[in-house]
């Protein structure tokens, strides 16, 4: 079934250089890669258009069901219910090396109740679906047709046709004073200087889109990609061989972390920073960033959008 409430918008194939030398290890080099021409929604996912999936299809995510006990052999009985992860706010500063101090683990936290059980998503229908693991995102996909983008498409598609800036927009995180996405503004993780007082997610199509058309590439939600995460290598420069890679697919599954005393769990390319980045932590509201996720972890500030062929 096609999904009609997402537009889509067509992007030329081309060659760019994908990754930064600026920011993080795992972008680097800097390295030139080739995409063919495809088709990308214009916009996230939203609970608007996830809640027609789950009524089309009867869909139950995984934060929706208890975590499997084959995986996790030695998880603790309280944990042992359906739950995702919720960011909360600190009242204090606290070690930015400690994500626990602002992660934790909500029972009842699911698509349809982003902070918990006691919440909904009334007035959040035009927001990103979050709490949607890399299986529900792929699901959603094939419903609507479509498939989850490469790395190589997501990265291309956010640079709207500049692959020589930091910033989808130019170099500068706030030109002239704009705030140009959803990211932390003030000091991450208990003081947000944001206007309005929210500091989660926003409606798509609250900031500027980018030179192709589309909003949120950066900032709001993490979006999930179908590749495997690896850190990136450059590519082989051999005599007389081009060395721009086409089409490029990254990682193995074996790029994974291991649970103790359980199996490994394979991690994919997250794209775009969140409303969670800040210039004190996570600078990752750019094209070139990216972070591994664990395939059953999904969280309060990850989401997806779709590719279909051109």
């Amino acid at each position: 079934m096609t999904n009609a409430t997402t537009t889509m918008t067509l992007i030329p194939g081309g060659t760019f250089q994908t990754g930064s030398d600026n920011f993080y290890p795992e972008e680097r080099p800097r390295r030139k890669v080739r995409v063919d021409a495809f088709r990308i929604d214009a916009t996230p996912v939203t609970n608007r258009a996830f809640a027609e999936f789950v009524a089309a299809t009867g869909h139950v995510t995984i934060a929706e069901v208890p975590p499997d006990p084959k995986l996790y052999p030695d998880l603790d009985e309280e944990y042992r219910v359906p739950a995702s992860l919720v960011f909360q706010r600190t009242a204090t500063p606290v070690p930015l090396d400690d994500h626990h101090q602002w992660w934790a683990l909500v029972p009842g936290a699911d698509w349809r109740h982003p902070t918990g059980p006691d919440s909904n998503i009334d007035d959040l229908m035009d927001h990103p679906v979050v709490h949607v693991g890399f299986e529900d995102a792929q699901a959603y996909a094939q419903w609507a047709g479509k498939t989850l983008p490469t790395e190589a498409q997501w990265e291309f598609a956010a640079r709207g046709g500049h692959d020589d800036r930091d910033y989808q927009w130019g170099d500068e995180l706030e030109p002239e004073g704009r705030i140009m996405a959803n990211y932390w503004r003030g000091l991450f993780p208990f003081a947000s200087q944001k206007p309005d007082g929210n500091y989660r997610t926003s409606a798509v199509k609250s900031y500027p889109p980018n030179d192709y058309g589309l909003y949120d590439m950066v900032g709001n939600v993490w979006e999930w990609t179908r590749d495997w995460y690896a850190m990136p290598k450059a590519a082989q420069k051999k005599p007389g061989a081009c060395c721009t890679i086409d089409n490029p697919r990254g990682g193995k599954i074996g790029e994974s972390y291991e649970i103790p005393g359980g199996p490994k769990i394979g991690r994919k390319v997250l794209k775009g920073g969140s409303h969670l980045c800040a210039v004190n932590y996570c600078q990752r509201y750019r094209p070139a960033s990216r972070s591994p996720q664990a395939v059953d972890s999904p969280t309060s500030h990850v989401g997806f959008r779709c590719v279909a062929p051109a």
